[in-house]
């Protein structure tokens, strides 16, 4: 018998969420904008998804590859590839689910956001579901200090590119998207805030 570890990796709690209540159905395209080593992707390449992924680190998408020859060889290499998310070469409406976990807020500034949130955003097909998580200001308003474009110096000694609910709300509507959940933030001990923010693309 496969141990749970075994088939699921060490995939993103709020991300195995989205599985169990079925919006991952079975042989789903699922595209990782920004797959880092591919900790996301264990279940779905063991369990035969369409998978594809990005990742402007070389070394990690080397490893993404060696981990889909070992759980799921019909794939080819060329379905990952060392490249920035705003910039990947996979064609528009590439898959059923994207997946963002973590990657957002490394934005530089304002604009390096939005041409990340864009290049991830189009690889949605209609009718599809966009899965991100990120860093915010939600439920630590006030608590972190502003640096500049948009980033913000967090008590957990890192630097962020932070979104507020009333940013997530209007960018929902501008993208002709579909919140599926209501906004989820998560306040780890006065140190951040993660967000999930999972929407629908219209029809």
């Amino acid at each position: 018998m496969t141990d749970l570890a075994s088939l699921i990796g060490s995939i993103d709690i709020y991300l195995f969420d989205q599985l169990l209540r079925g919006r991952v159905p079975a042989g789903s395209a699922v595209f990782d904008a920004g797959c880092g080593p591919g900790r996301n992707l264990v279940f779905f390449l063991r369990e035969g998804y369409d998978v594809r992924a990005v990742d402007p680190d070389a070394g990690a998408i080397r490893g993404v590859q060696a981990l889909a020859r070992s759980l799921s060889p019909r794939l080819p290499d060329s379905n990952f590839r060392a490249e920035p998310v705003e910039a990947n070469s996979f064609p528009n409406s590439s898959a059923d689910f994207v997946i963002s976990s973590a990657v957002l807020h490394f934005a530089r500034d304002a604009s390096h956001f939005r041409a990340m949130l864009d290049g991830t955003w189009r690889l949605v097909r209609k009718g599809g579901v966009l899965f991100c998580r990120l860093a915010s200001t939600i439920g630590m308003e006030g608590r972190f200090t502003p640096l500049r474009n948009g980033r913000f110096h967090l008590p957990d000694g890192s630097e962020r590119f932070l979104v507020d609910e009333p940013t997530l709300m209007a960018l929902t509507g501008e993208l002709s998207g579909e919140l599926l959940d209501p906004l989820k933030t998560t306040v780890v001990q006065d140190r951040r805030c993660m967000t999930t923010w999972v929407m629908k693309r219209a029809l």
